[in-house]
């Protein structure tokens, strides 16, 4: 049995949900493992350069927020503000037309310092988590962010990017439902029938349980089992491939409590410079 842990995870502390793909097998369960929930902590992370003024500025509107009920927009999409869980990086609710685009593709690229990840998006298969992406992208969210979860599972294979906050718990400061995969294929690995098979390639949404879809994504780099409570919206082209291959040939960022840890960090440090949409229709 493994005990490996998903995309989604376990809720760490009562105000502070973890996006994470949960764990696998849920023998072990740690708490926080592909993490995505925003929380205070995020606005003082390392990795985002947070003066004194903006920590006020959002603790003054944390409070504001507190006072009144959280915006949902009035489109199919619902996005809906969390207060409990601020921006990572301020950015309003996305778009939400009446008639969301729901065909076609869209192609955004990730410039990381390890090479250019190409990210097709499918909006057939997840139209408002497309168009959340978008949104993200659009207003720079993914701009100077760095991918803080790397898993090396025979089973979970994925890079885990997305929160400004470099710490797995930063997220837009919304919420939105989940579109979820109905056709995959049972995974070989899992007798029971339960995981279902999220190929190398897959560009999916990590969570902190039902509906609960931010700004953090993952990136399958090995095919890899999960239960099918992540929404896929999108793939990595080859290019892409070749740079995840890099990235995780490089392994996990060792640990004084474990010197050949499979889930944490990546050892070669991955950061987002650029989010970039390209413009030609497909």
């Amino acid at each position: 049995m493994s005990s490996e842990s998903e995309p989604r995870s376990g809720v760490a502390a009562p105000r502070r949900p973890v996006r994470a793909l949960a764990r696998l097998a849920g023998v072990t369960v740690l708490a926080g493992t592909l993490i995505a929930g925003a929380s205070a902590t995020a606005v003082a992370a390392p990795s985002v350069s947070v003066d004194a003024v903006t920590a006020s500025a959002a603790s003054s509107a944390a409070a504001d927020a507190a006072t009144r009920p959280p915006r949902t927009t009035h489109g199919p999409c619902a996005y809906t503000e969390t207060p409990e869980e601020p921006a990572a990086r301020p950015v309003p609710l996305p778009p939400d037309p009446r008639r969301t685009p729901d065909r076609g593709t869209v192609r955004v690229t990730l410039a990381t310092n390890h090479g250019p990840i190409g990210l097709s998006l499918d909006r057939a298969a997840a139209p408002c988590t497309v168009q959340s992406f978008l949104h993200l992208v659009r207003k720079d969210f993914y701009d100077r962010t760095s991918c803080h979860r790397l898993t090396a599972y025979p089973t979970l294979s994925v890079l885990q990017c997305g929160d400004p906050s470099g710490t797995g718990e930063g997220g837009p400061g919304y919420r939105y439902r989940d579109e979820l995969p109905t056709d995959l294929p049972p995974a070989p690995t899992d007798p029971t029938g339960v995981r279902r098979l999220y190929e190398r390639g897959v560009l999916a949404m990590a969570n902190a349980g039902p509906d609960t879809n931010g700004s953090q994504f993952f990136l399958v780099y090995a095919d890899s089992a999960l239960r099918p409570n992540y929404t896929i919206f999108g793939e990595v082209d080859a290019v892409g491939l070749a740079t995840l291959d890099r990235i995780a040939a490089g392994g996990v960022a060792p640990t004084a409590e474990d010197p050949a840890p499979v889930d944490g960090a990546p050892a070669l440090p991955v950061d987002i410079r650029r989010a970039v949409r390209s413009h030609h229709h497909h």
